[in-house]
């Protein structure tokens, strides 16, 4: 296993409104997920921390999201196989979770 893949996401919407629209969102990521040929076990919500896993090429992959008042920390934990990925997996975390909390 490597290290942890970290991305703190800046947002100016509260907390609240953060996890709202994080939550909001879940089934439109298990979709996506699914339409890739992937699983994806339920999101567990821990007070405002969101943790996750998902199936890989046989490999599992599991993370969080911390949500705080003016950044959403997004901490991924890649099996070593996919770790070669892990630029790619930051630059999507970065663009789409961007997009997602976008005043």
């Amino acid at each position: 296993m490597t290290k942890p893949l970290v991305v703190e996401i800046p947002h100016q919407l509260g907390r609240a409104e953060a996890r709202r629209r994080i939550e909001a969102r879940l089934g439109q990521g298990r979709e996506l997920v699914q339409k890739a040929g992937l699983t994806m076990q339920d999101p567990v919500w821990d007070g405002d921390t969101l943790a996750f896993v998902v199936g890989a090429m046989g490999q599992t992959v599991s993370g969080t999201i911390a949500v705080e008042d003016a950044t959403a920390r997004v901490e991924v934990r890649l099996p070593l196989l996919l770790g070669m990925f892990s630029g790619k997996v930051r630059q999507v975390i970065a663009e789409k979770g961007g997009e997602l909390l976008a005043a």
